[in-house]
């Protein structure tokens, strides 16, 4: 047990590392929304974004005043680390930190030309991002990369291929761009997928009464999610089906009550929050966007039916596919189909498949599929971990030659996943047919790659990334060290203990 723990603590601290390691964009209309909104709250005891609506696009009018637009559950989240951490910026160190950035020959070579340069309020607004995005993405994204390893372990995975799944979802698809991005995006799918991991069935053992501290987990996480973010609703209600089939089938269909009581709470919330600003329950702040108007009137909320080209883009499409961004992801193809033909949890197997395929449906059905500047297919990242989980029954057991095609499709992986994500000090804009070798091989070769800590060290280019790796490498040298050093267990047991487990296929099963 302690050899596991080790090896998820020290997944959950790479994958920190290197969600937190680089900064969040510094002018990114959707981020920028979110942060308003939470800087008006705290220093202005409102929710109106008039006095910080210059930097952003992303806004709702009502009156004569202007509002985020976004889902608010991330900006409720950030709003009380924000209030603590006002204390830290009105400190004069904000200032001295201004001035050693503006005197930073590294730090003024990411800057643009045209730019306003190092200013104290830009400074001051993009350490509260970081902080913002830190506690609301990174932090949460790393605790769903050890949910997935253990999910994987208990669907038969030995240890080494459950790091590998895990670290594959958490650093090689478009999961790693937004979990250090202060966007919904990943609170949500982190939101969703811890519902799904405490429902999950224990493996091999008599299946067990869930408590009404758990249902009442289950409940606050899918509640929120929505607050998070409005197209999560599909998976939620999938998952609130699958713990109402699971609850019939022990008898104890009542004890729904207390999965629905969060969910009326946040719910609630919501309507409030929407009847106060919006001016109805059900009014949100896309009806009142200045911006993108014609979008958002079609159909509902820009959604129509799916779209051939809107479907091939974001698979297979140079664009915006997640496939050619992520060909790892791929896998998942075979993985259900295998998943399906064991008939091992076959519930959690079409929970993980309708999952994935209602954010793809979702995201073909808008006439805004490609989502403006973005990585990939971002409105599809809610589903990815439920996409990434039935991977597991490929490389469960592994033979040489799908060895060496994961190998690559890995290495494929992180080439365009890392290249476009620390490429420039913005995503992709989507006026480029090819955003990889139009826009990510032109910035790593001038060394314009996103601000990080090895920006304000002094670094340059990739080589500020240097200090990343020598941390990774760090943090697995640690733990494979104290692995051996507090292991008693001879190796052949412990590769004995971590490879197939038996699997219970009765209690789930629909």
């Amino acid at each position: 047990m302690k050899k596991l723990n080790f090896v998820a603590i020290s997944l959950f601290l790479v994958l920190l590392a290197c969600y937190a390691y680089t900064f969040p964009r510094w002018a990114d209309p959707n981020q920028n929304s979110r942060l308003d909104m939470v800087v008006a709250v705290v220093e202005d005891g409102t929710f109106q974004i008039d006095k910080y609506v210059a930097n952003t696009v992303d806004y709702a009018k009502v009156g004569d005043h202007y509002y985020s637009d976004k889902a608010p559950g991330t900006a409720f989240l950030g709003i009380p680390f924000y209030a603590g951490f006002k204390v830290i910026l009105d400190l004069p160190a904000v200032d001295q930190l201004t001035d050693r950035l503006a005197s930073s020959e590294a730090f003024r070579a990411t800057l643009r030309e045209d730019g306003s340069g190092v200013l104290k309020q830009k400074v001051r607004f993009a350490l509260a991002q970081v902080l913002l995005t830190f506690v609301t993405a990174a932090v949460p994204s790393a605790l769903l990369g050890v949910l997935l390893f253990k999910l994987a372990g208990r669907l038969g995975a030995s240890t080494g291929t459950s790091l590998v799944i895990a670290l594959g979802y958490g650093l090689l698809t478009p999961a790693f761009a937004y979990a250090g991005a202060f966007y919904g995006h990943q609170l949500a799918a982190a939101l969703l997928f811890g519902a799904f991991y405490l429902l999950f069935p224990p493996a091999s053992q008599a299946p067990q009464p869930m408590t009404a501290g758990r249902l009442l987990g289950v409940g606050a996480l899918l509640g929120y999610t929505v607050v998070t973010e409005y197209p999560a609703a599909l998976i939620v209600a999938i998952i609130f089906i699958y713990v109402a089939y699971r609850l019939y089938k022990q008898g104890q269909l009542l004890r729904m009550a207390w999965v629905i009581a969060p969910m009326a709470v946040c719910a609630l919330a919501l309507m409030i929050y929407n009847n106060a600003i919006f001016g109805g329950p059900f009014k949100l702040g896309y009806n009142n966007s200045e911006l993108w108007t014609q979008e958002h009137s079609t159909g509902f909320m820009s959604l129509t039916f799916p779209h051939p080209t809107a479907a091939l883009g974001i698979t297979f499409g140079l664009f915006r596919g997640l496939f050619v961004l992520s060909p790892l992801l791929l896998l998942a193809l075979p993985g259900f189909w295998q998943w399906a033909r064991s008939r091992e949890y076959r519930a959690e197997w079409l929970v993980a498949l309708l999952a994935t395929f209602s954010m793809f449906l979702f995201n073909a059905s808008s006439v805004m599929w490609w989502g403006g500047f973005s990585i990939g297919p971002r409105y599809v990242l809610p589903g990815l971990p439920f996409m990434a989980l039935s991977i597991t029954y490929v490389l469960r057991k592994p033979k040489p030659l799908l060895v060496a095609l994961t190998a690559v499709l890995f290495a494929w992986s992180f080439v365009a996943t890392w290249g476009l994500t620390l490429a420039e000090q913005a995503f992709p804009p989507d006026s480029l047919y090819n955003p990889f070798v139009q826009y990510a091989l032109p910035n790593w070769e001038r060394g314009n790659i996103a601000r990080n800590l090895g920006t304000i060290l002094g670094l340059r280019g990739a080589l500020s990334l240097a200090p990343l790796f020598v941390v990774v490498l760090g943090i697995g040298l640690l733990a494979a060290w104290m692995n051996r050093r507090r292991s008693d267990t001879p190796s052949s047991q412990i590769i004995a203990s971590t490879s197939l487990q038996p699997v219970r296929t009765q209690e789930s099963s629909l």
